[in-house]
């Protein structure tokens, strides 16, 4: 009996990866794939995307070459790589079409199936997919898969947030990842399909809306769109809508809903979710399902106020960086999603500003499921030009498009630090970048606050945030009696406000701050300021969190950070996870205790 090529030695993260929006026939194509560098860019003369000659490596995919889990851990620079391996189309998949799909792939990719090119993608955080019906071999045999990835590691014009681009990680930059580093997989799709669906909840309306996006639909078929909504397993409406367009939107009433009260709710307190499936029907047959899921949450700005779900909301996030010691960017499992969820919650607080790097959409399943805010931060470059404004906005709204529905997602960040846009402060072009940025997501997401840039140089932003890594506590207390006083802080150097804007009462947050460095590994490096003992890292956390917890003006902080990474320590978890001091004296902390 000969063997399968989907079965390699072992499937990494076999985890459905778009949970989301989730078909039943699918195909996860990680595990061991054969891998080269091309350091000499000879791959493409001498064939290799024609998938006939073998590459003499092995990798794990889905993880970086750069990675101890891929079987590899190189560090050293090597730009251009190459991945290979087999699959077959399962026959169940006969009927319809084949997707193939790449959770991300950093930075450019180019994708080949049996020597037929597919795809190509730019964007080394976003997904992409490709139709390989056509390419795929018609008489049972293997197919071939080829993956071509070029990461440009010195270009400060990509967007690669905490990715290092000289050799050794040092400061606040870390280990680069190039190539493949989410789920690779394929599904099954009839020639018409659900491609996606944005989805809007209405608290207020006691509804949501959606807006479905039929693939390569034609006028003249019999096409109906049903939705189902079920809470809690109860059946809560059931509808069919003629399929008129490519798009339509259709709105929904929830007659179980009640916005006073917090069992329908979505919040961190209780994470309430409505299941929803779409069935596509051709006539009277059953061609597509998809099934997905909501919560009905609320965040908005009212009267200067932030408020979730309606009422003010103090929102106490921690900075996490999604950096794992074996992975990298890549989790090594879904149990280490969960946990760092989990060890969130525990210490207290109710969310996390992912930094620089958009997040595995299991993390924000999680998330859902479990109850945590989560601040979407795009993973910034650090310098400025016309390449660069291309780059990063088309990479922004792929992010945008990809995570709108998760009800976890409360507040979107494009910009950190003036980074891409280092002259912020004062020239106009950079300027009108930034406001660009904060119109075109708000454009494409009018329900979310927009971060002009987390930090410092605020143009005009939904929020206004500050990042202040003061250690004593009184000169906290004083600072953030008044926003006059506030607002007057130079954060490294930089003004609060870039130069022609001004504080309009927007709401105020304190969005990185603490930072006490404290080792208790065997990792050794640097914090923003330092504790020798428990009792010393407990009464300095109580000095900065108090003060934040305690002040009027102050809606929300964010600590800095969830684990150390790398040669950072100054995180309240080690890089392995293990708390610094137990984790219910840091809840106590959280809740003013």
């Amino acid at each position: 009996m000969g063997t399968n090529p989907n079965k390699t030695k072992e499937i990494s993260r076999p985890e459905y990866p778009r949970p989301q929006f989730q078909r039943d026939q699918w195909v996860n194509l990680n595990g061991e794939w054969e891998f080269a560098f091309d350091d000499d860019n000879r791959g493409g003369e001498a064939g290799w995307s024609g998938g006939k000659r073998a590459l003499e490596g092995k990798i794990q995919v889905p993880f970086a070459y750069q990675s101890r889990l891929s079987g590899i851990g190189e560090t050293d620079f090597h730009d251009n790589v190459w991945y290979r391996r087999l699959f077959e189309v399962p026959e169940s998949f006969a009927d319809g079409q084949v997707l193939l799909h790449f959770g991300a792939v950093d930075y450019a990719a180019r994708v080949w199936v049996n020597g037929v090119f597919v795809a190509s993608h730019e964007g080394g955080h976003t997904p992409f997919k490709a139709d390989i019906t056509h390419a795929l071999n018609g008489d049972g045999t293997p197919n071939t898969l080829v993956v071509q990835a070029l990461d440009e590691s010195r270009n400060l014009e990509l967007p690669r947030g905490k990715q290092f681009w000289k050799k050794d990680s040092a400061s606040i930059f870390y280990t680069r990842t190039t190539g493949i580093w989410q789920t690779v997989w394929i599904e099954a799709v009839p020639k018409i399909y659900l491609d996606k669906v944005k989805l809007t909840p209405d608290i207020d309306r006691k509804c949501v809306e959606i807006v479905p996006h039929i693939a390569n639909f034609a006028p003249g078929r019999d096409l109906r769109l049903r939705v189902s909504i079920d809470f809690q397993g109860v059946r809560v409406t059931e509808q069919t809508y003629d399929v008129t367009g490519r798009t339509m939107t259709h709105t929904i009433g929830l007659h179980n809903f009640n916005a006073q009260e917090r069992e329908t709710l979505w919040a961190p307190e209780h994470p309430n979710l409505y299941d929803i499936s779409y069935t596509l029907l051709d006539g009277d047959s059953e061609t597509d399902r998809v099934d997905s899921y909501f919560g009905m949450r609320k965040i908005s700005v009212e009267g200067g106020r932030l408020c979730l779900n309606n009422s003010p909301y103090k929102m106490k996030l921690v900075l996490d960086q999604g950096y794992f010691p074996d992975g990298i960017l890549t989790p090594p499992s879904e149990a280490a999603i969960r946990r760092d969820i989990e060890l969130t919650k525990e210490m207290g607080f109710n969310g996390a500003r992912k930094h620089q790097k958009l997040e595995d959409p299991r993390y924000l399943h999680g998330c859902d499921k479990l109850g945590l805010l989560v601040w979407s931060e795009a993973a910034n470059a650090y310098s400025y030009s016309d390449e660069y404004v291309e780059r990063f906005n088309r990479e922004w709204i792929e992010s945008v498009d990809r995570d709108y529905n998760h009800p976890s997602i409360v507040v979107w960040v494009p910009l950190n630090e003036s980074w891409g846009v280092p002259d912020l402060a004062r020239n106009p072009v950079q300027q009108h970048h930034s406001l660009s940025l904060v119109y075109l997501t708000k454009s494409l997401d009018p329900m979310r606050p927009v971060i002009s840039n987390d930090g410092w140089e605020h143009t005009v932003s939904d929020l206004v945030t500050i990042h202040d890594y003061e250690w004593r506590r009184e000169v906290l207390e004083e600072r953030y009696t008044a926003a006059e006083k506030a607002l007057s802080l130079v954060p490294g150097g930089h003004a609060v406000m870039a130069q022609g804007y001004s504080y309009k009462g927007e709401p105020l947050l304190v969005t990185e701050f603490g930072g006490i460095g404290y080792q208790k590994s065997e990792w050794e490096g640097w914090g923003y300021s330092g504790a020798s003992s428990d009792e010393d890292f407990e009464e300095r956390l109580r000095n900065v969190i108090g003060p934040l917890l305690a002040s009027e003006l102050v809606q929300g902080y964010c600590y800095t950070q969830l684990t150390d990474v790398e040669q950072e320590i100054n995180g309240l978890l080690t890089y392995d996870r293990v708390p610094k001091i137990p984790l219910e004296k840091i809840r106590a902390i959280n809740e003013g205790r």
